[in-house]
Formats: C-alpha cells, sequence, structure tokens
C-alpha cells in the first residue's frame, strides 16, 4: 500500500504542477463552445459575440479541493470580421494555493474566401495575461526557515503572454497556442531555484465536422499538450454530435485523455504501470441566444484520489449576431 499511495502522490503532483502555475488550467472545456479560452487566435472568430462563465468543483467532499471560475468575452471589432478582442478572468484555488488573473486578447483574421460558400480563415491572437498567485501559510505551524507561518499570506503577481494561430478551411480546423510565452518565477513565495522560470505550453487541436441530411453533424477532433521544461506530454480524443433543433441545438460527446508519462508501483509481487488517463462525458443546449453545458471528469486507473469526479458547468450568451457569414459545417464560426 505505501508503494501504491507513492504512486497516488506523485500522479497529483504531476497533474498539478502540470496545470496549476500556468494561469487557467487546460481542461475539457474548450469542447462547451469555448475554444477562446484556450486559444486566442479564436477571438472575434464567430459571427456572435460570446460570453462564457464556467464553474468548475472537483473532489465533492474533500476540504479545499480544487475549484475553478472563470469569465470570458469576445467579439469582432469590425463588419467583416478581420480584428477581435477578447478578455478573460479567473479564479482558481486548490488548498493553500490560490491564483486570480486577467487576459486581454487580440486576434486577427485573414480571409481568403471566394465566395459564402468558401470558408478559407487564417487567424493570429496574442493574449497578455496578468496572475497574482497566493500562498496561505496562516495554518501552517511546523518549523521551516522557508515558511513564514505566523499568519502570512505570500503574494506574487507576473505577466506573461500567450501566442497562438488557427487555420479554418471549409469544415476542418486547427489550432496551435503557445501558453506561458515569457520564463517567469514566483519568486515572493518560493525560493529561487525550487520553481522553474520557465512554464510554457504547447497545444495543437485538430478537428473536422461531417455532416448529413438529418441536420446532426459529427465533430471528431484532438488535442495534444507539451509542457516545454518537463517534457510532460497528453492528448485528448474527442467525438462531439451536433443536432439542429426548431430552438437552437442540442449536442454532446466523450472525450478521452491519456498522458504519455507515468509511474510503476507495486501490485502485489507484480509491477506495473499506471498513467494518468480520464473520461469526459459532456452534454449541451443552445436555446435562441443562450447555452448551458455541463462535463464530467472521471480519473481511470487503479490508483487515485478517490472515486469523486470532476463536474463543470459553463453557461453563454450570444450577442450582436451577424448574417452567417459561410455556408459550412463549422460551429465554432457560424453559430
Amino acid at each position: 500500500m505505501k508503494l501504491k499511495h507513492l504512486l497516488l502522490f506523485n500522479l497529483i503532483i504531476f497533474f498539478q504542477s502540470a496545470f496549476s502555475q500556468e494561469g487557467i488550467a487546460v481542461y475539457t472545456d474548450y469542447l462547451t463552445d469555448n475554444y477562446y479560452l484556450i486559444h486566442p487566435s479564436m477571438a472575434g472568430a464567430s459571427n456572435c459575440a460570446k460570453v462564457r462563465l464556467t464553474g468548475r468543483q472537483q473532489w465533492f467532499g474533500q476540504e479545499d479541493a480544487p475549484a475553478l471560475q472563470t469569465f470570458s468575452f469576445n467579439t469582432s471589432l469590425d463588419e467583416d470580421g478581420k480584428s477581435g478582442v477578447g478578455i478573460i478572468a479567473f479564479n482558481d484555488k486548490n488548498g493553500y494555493h490560490s491564483q486570480t488573473g486577467a487576459k486581454l486578447t487580440y486576434a486577427h483574421h485573414l480571409l481568403f474566401s471566394r465566395s459564402k460558400a468558401d470558408l478559407n480563415m487564417l487567424s493570429f491572437g496574442l493574449s497578455t495575461a496578468f496572475i497574482q498567485s497566493r500562498l496561505d501559510e496562516s495554518e501552517f505551524t511546523t518549523f521551516d526557515p522557508v515558511i513564514v507561518g505566523g499568519g502570512f499570506q505570500q503574494k506574487d503577481s507576473y505577466f506573461n503572454l500567450d501566442l497562438g494561430v488557427s487555420y479554418h478551411y471549409l469544415d476542418f480546423f486547427t489550432h496551435v497556442t503557445v501558453k506561458n510565452f515569457i520564463a517567469n518565477q514566483r519568486r515572493e513565495i518560493y525560493s529561487l531555484g525550487i520553481e522553474s522560470d520557465n512554464l510554457r505550453k504547447y497545444l495543437w487541436s485538430l478537428g473536422a465536422n461531417f455532416g448529413n441530411d438529418d441536420n446532426i453533424l459529427i465533430e471528431p477532433s484532438f488535442m495534444l499538450q507539451v509542457t516545454e521544461k518537463t517534457g510532460e506530454k497528453s492528448i485528448d480524443l474527442n467525438a462531439k454530435v451536433y443536432k439542429a433543433m426548431e430552438f437552437g441545438k442540442l449536442w454532446g460527446g466523450l472525450s478521452y485523455r491519456r498522458s504519455f508519462d507515468g509511474a510503476e508501483y507495486l501490485n502485489g509481487d507484480v509491477v506495473d504501470n499506471q498513467k494518468l488517463q480520464w473520461i469526459t462525458p459532456f452534454v449541451g443546449v443552445n436555446f435562441k441566444q443562450f447555452m448551458l453545458g455541463y462535463s464530467y471528469n472521471q480519473v481511470l486507473g487503479d490508483v487515485k484520489f478517490d472515486n469523486a469526479g470532476y463536474h463543470q458547468l459553463t453557461l453563454g450568451f450570444n450577442l450582436f449576431c451577424k448574417d452567417k457569414a459561410f455556408d459550412c459545417n463549422c460551429p465554432a464560426v457560424v453559430n
């Protein structure tokens, strides 16, 4: 059991170190009509301005369990949709650690389309991020020269950039984003050398939409994540289905995330290996200009923190919608 506990600790450290220090963690909320949250080049790419609010709660019943709330808004600046802007605000809490921050985004869209039936768009996006990290040491009682304790809350703020490129061609799409482009270190919280100043992460998404005569769209896609400093890699394999209705759209799907990295543990007399993996069913509805989405993450494997999953709710509003610019199966661009 001790070796299993050690693996559990390593998996939790991997999960949190890979995601908690980078600002907004990369979960699966992009599948609930929220690509702008992770890809800055999607700001203003749609024919509607989009407001999205998300709330995420992990490990119900566990004290100080991780929780995340985000607010995002993005819109085009002109009638021809060549420029877009956006803003993201977030609050992320995980035990004694917490982060709040905001991102401002500008995106430029180059349209090579010859007609409304010919979507051909290359987009570039830049997000500037200001993030404050906090470590609450007020309840720490064990003596350690690195820990201040005594009711203090350590704080540090830093600035960073996200860069992204998107390309939409007919019913196909791809996105490439570099998160945390600038090297930074939270020296007011952690001593020099304890934390790496390289939080850079690369994201690559690729997918397509296939329609039929029953107003059904099928959207297979994947997303690859690579953390530069540690070389950690994971992949999301996604399948999403849309059904057009008189009032709007119903949609849902399934996502499977698997890390390429793992750890060995002793299971009886056998040495096993376990990689971080989870499965995410998600459902949603678009009713006129409103959107409601729900997703549930369940960690898989023999060794895990508990059997509880992670719940996430997304509320959305589409504003200032313009006529459809393109006749395509492209839900992220045409609502």
